[in-house]
C-alpha cells in the first residue's frame, strides 16, 4: 500500500526563520566590523556604507529566499511504497528519486532547534552505496514531517523484514557480540548437519 506524504507547511516557517537568523547574523557581523573600524580610527562616525550593504543583502536574501522556499516545499512530496521510498522535488526541474528498501542500511531522525520548536522532524536515509566521504552521508531526506516517528518506525519495520541479520547486528552491543552470536548459531547448525550425515 502506497502512502503519499506532503511536508507540513511548518517547513516553510522553518526556512523563513533560518533566513531571518542569517540576516541577523549578517547585521551583527557588520556591527562588529563597525565597532572595530571606529575604535581603530578613534572616530565613531564611520560612513554608513557598511550598513547600507548589509541591509540590501538582508532584503535581497529574504525577498529571493522566502518565495523559493515556498515553491520548494509545495513541490516536495514523498511516497512510501512496498519496495522503495520515492522523493519528488524541484522547482523548475522536477526530480524523482527512488531509494529501494533493499539498499537502505539505516535511518536517522534529525530535529534542529527550529524543528523542535515547530514540532516537526526529518528522516535521513542512508544506503549501502553512499560514499562515506561525500558532503552528506545520506541518500535522501524526508523533511518537514509532523508524524516523523510513525514513518520512521514504519520504514524500519520494512528494513527488518528485508535485512533481519543486519537488524540483529545493529541492535547488538558495540563490538563483536552480535557477530559472535550469529557465528555460534551457524556452528551449531553445521554440527547438527554433520551429526545427521554420520548416521
Amino acid at each position: 500500500m502506497e502512502e503519499i506524504i506532503k511536508p507540513h507547511p511548518k517547513l516553510i516557517t522553518k526556512y523563513l526563520w533560518v533566513l531571518i537568523t542569517i540576516s541577523i547574523s549578517i547585521l551583527v557581523f557588520i556591527g562588529i566590523i563597525h565597532i572595530i573600524i571606529s575604535v581603530a580610527d578613534g572616530d565613531m562616525r564611520v560612513p554608513p556604507y557598511l550598513w547600507i550593504i548589509g541591509l540590501i543583502t538582508c532584503v535581497v536574501l529574504l525577498a529571493v529566499g522566502y518565495p523559493l522556499s515556498v515553491l520548494w516545499v509545495r513541490n516536495l512530496s514523498y511516497i512510501i511504497r512496498e519496495d522503495r521510498v520515492s522523493i519528488y522535488k524541484g522547482i523548475l526541474t522536477k526530480t524523482q528519486q527512488n531509494i529501494p528498501f533493499r539498499a537502505i542500511t539505516d535511518f536517522a531522525l534529525q530535529r534542529t532547534i527550529y524543528d523542535r520548536i515547530l514540532g516537526i522532524g526529518s528522516i535521513q536515509i542512508q544506503t549501502a552505496g553512499q560514499k562515506p566521504n561525500s558532503a552528506s552521508s545520506y541518500e535522501g531526506v524526508l523533511s518537514g514531517l509532523v508524524e516523523y516517528e510513525k514513518y520512521h518506525n514504519q520504514m524500519r519495520e520494512k528494513i527488518k523484514v528485508l535485512h533481519p541479520i543486519s537488524e540483529a547486528l545493529g541492535t547488538a552491543e558495540p563490538g563483536t557480540a552480535g557477530t559472535d552470536n550469529i557465528f555460534k548459531e551457524i556452528l551449531l547448525e553445521l554440527k547438527a548437519i554433520r551429526k545427521n550425515t554420520e548416521k
